[in-house]
């Protein structure tokens, strides 16, 4: 597993650091895990399981882990794109890369708005 270019983030960022955070990997989009129940995220780097892990080693539990895409020069609607493989656990109900339960979404959402600014 490689962290380099990965930040865990717990605390507000501008939008500016997630430009630079995403330019170092796909350009005009960051890879990100969040983490539902401490309210933090992991972005950057070139694999979400890469973020996955260093949450992991951050004292966070994989249930709790969604994948997903910002796209930062998209409309603030647009933005989020649910979908990693990460995501797919048929045990949890999710057997698809594209997490589909609407309140796991919706929880998402608020954290990513929480912490980018």
């Amino acid at each position: 597993m490689s962290d380099i270019g990965i930040k865990i983030i717990k605390d507000e960022i501008t939008g500016e650091e997630l430009k630079k955070l995403a330019e170092e990997t796909f350009i005009d989009m960051a890879k990100a895990v969040v983490d539902v129940e401490k309210e933090i995220m992991a972005i950057g780097g070139e694999l979400h399981a890469d973020a996955e892990g260093l949450l992991i080693e951050n004292g966070s539990e994989q249930k709790n882990l969604w994948g997903i895409n910002i796209y930062i020069n998209k409309p603030k609607e647009e933005q989020i794109q649910f979908i990693s493989l990460i995501n797919v656990r048929p045990s949890a109900g999710n057997s698809s890369m594209e997490i589909r339960d609407p309140a796991i979404k919706e929880r998402i959402k608020k954290i990513v708005e929480k912490l980018i600014g």
